[in-house]
């Protein structure tokens, strides 16, 4: 199904290198574009636009280390799980309301039916953390408008609304606090399909419906109404909520889908509020004009990363953010791994996606890929957090001489034999083909003094023979892992 998106989105750039890159259903979720148009100056300025940089060194520095974190999609879309009426709706799961143009009031009557008894910040926490994740990024309340956590500024929440009664949130921020993970709150700032005033966006069969005309690409008269009545009746004063209930937390704000509505002046009101947080890390998709701290690529990961911008790759495990029964199409702990490496070895952070049921529990599928990836790196995380690029880059494949994208520009062919990420003093090689006996790169840009292999304990010393600006490493015959094996190499 082809979507017309923004001419924001269509500036995106979609060459992977590597990671599986989703059909447009699935990867509109978070609008794919990491290239928002920005402004020299500002209404209001931002964090970004005044600090040192010494101060931001500072205030990205944990982000910076941390390489790992995990997305969390969940809310009243898990009820339905991609069904309505007992028919599968196409498209990720979180998008239901909108794809299926199901109206507010009924929407909304999903809140009396959830009743997640099953939830556990503990355990949830203790999965990222057994994964190797180093940070949280939960949607406290999604385009649909719901919000997951208790909020004065409007009844549609998780503890008024429901029979649960609790806030997933607060219950996240003391489990992380306890267990030294970091927690971010994603918000969506500009869509709300429940609230009077909302925006909207089309997506999937919307587009072929009658409804969800422009401007307002609403289907129900209960969405009409003022954007900035409901900027400044909802959104602001939840936005407030988050950033001053929780404690330290949140470390992140997670804006998502900017609209033409967000106008520099509406968003400035905003900034105001986060600039009151001076440790905080917010992304580019606030709109108005403002980049934010970090590039967000969706679903793929860029070529050659964004040198000199912070960034995160945010991505699912099948093809759904938010739960849907009937995808099974779960990517393997392989394929998983390999991204989070090559992403890593561009300088980016990996924000992998579960979508937990309706009783709170996460999918098995996602349980089981996650401790995979936290296997691996319990043996070799030295190799991916606090980590700087690759030193080499030629590595992780080429532009094509021949070959165009879907934009016309050169495609980017990958290579999958090896990646790299450097230390202070050592340089990380990750192999995905094992060689025969030697490991040859053709330069290297540092004194290299020894090697040896990352799951080796005993630190067996590999033989180095410098061959002019390069050097060859013999290897054992048998690689440590069948996924990735990691090759240190020591530098002066």
């Amino acid at each position: 199904m082809k979507i017309s998106r923004r001419g924001a989105v269509q500036a995106c750039v979609l060459a992977a290198s590597g990671a599986v890159i989703s059909d447009p259903i699935r990867a509109w979720a978070q609008m794919q574009d990491e290239h928002y148009q920005a402004s020299a100056t500002h209404p209001v300025r931002s964090i970004q636009d005044t600090e040192t940089p010494a101060q931001k060194r500072e205030r990205m520095a944990w982000f910076r280390e941390a390489r790992f974190g995990m997305f969390i999609h969940w809310g009243l879309y898990a009820i339905p799980a991609g069904r309505w009426d007992g028919e599968k709706v196409p498209g990720i799961g979180e998008w239901i309301m909108n794809t299926a143009s199901i109206p507010v009031a009924e929407y909304k009557a999903l809140a009396p039916k959830f009743n997640p008894t099953q939830f556990s910040a503990a355990k949830i926490v203790g999965l990222a953390k057994s994964a190797g994740m180093k940070y949280i990024v939960i949607t406290s309340k999604h385009h649909d408008g719901f919000a997951l956590f208790d909020s004065k500024a409007d009844p549609f929440n998780i503890v008024q609304a429901t029979p649960f009664k609790r806030d997933p949130l607060r219950e996240l921020a003391a489990e992380c606090q306890k267990q030294g993970i970091k927690l971010g709150f994603y918000y969506s700032q500009d869509q709300d399909w429940t609230a009077p005033g909302g925006a909207a966006l089309p997506y999937g069969g919307a587009l072929k419906s009658r409804e969800h005309m422009p401007p307002t690409y609403h289907w129900d008269r209960a969405q009409d109404g003022s954007y900035s009545d409901y900027l400044h009746r909802k959104a602001i004063p939840q936005l407030r909520e988050l950033l001053t209930n929780y404690g330290d937390y949140p470390a992140i704000v997670w804006f998502d889908t900017p609209t033409k509505d967000m106008t520099p002046a509406l968003a400035g009101e905003i900034v105001a509020i986060l600039n009151e947080h001076p440790k905080l890390i917010w992304n580019n998709r606030l709109g108005g004009s403002y980049m934010g701290d970090t590039e967000t690529p969706e679903q793929y990961v860029p070529a050659q990363g964004f040198p000199g911008r912070d960034w995160e790759s945010c991505m699912t495990m099948n093809d759904t953010w938010g739960y849907k029964r009937d995808d099974t199409n779960f990517k393997s702990a392989e394929i998983l791994l390999r991204n989070l490496i090559d992403i890593a070895s561009k300088g980016g952070n990996y924000l992998l996606n579960i979508g937990p049921m309706p009783t709170g529990e996460v999918p098995a599928p996602e349980i089981e890929r996650l401790r995979e990836m936290g296997k691996w790196l319990a043996v070799n995380g030295e190799s991916i957090y606090a980590t700087q690029p690759t030193l080499f880059g030629t590595e992780a494949g080429a532009f094509s001489t021949t070959e165009k994208d879907d934009n016309g520009n050169p495609k980017f062919v990958p290579s999958w034999k090896w990646r790299s990420t450097t230390g202070h003093d050592k340089i990380y090689v990750h192999l995905f083909e094992w060689p025969a006996t030697i490991f040859h790169v053709a330069k290297v840009s540092r004194d290299v003094t020894g090697a040896y292999l990352l799951a080796d304990k005993a630190r067996s010393r590999l033989k180095v023979t410098k061959r002019g600006d390069g050097l060859d490493v013999e290897l054992p015959r048998q690689a440590p892992d069948p996924i990735a094996s990691v090759l240190v190499l020591t530098t002066a």
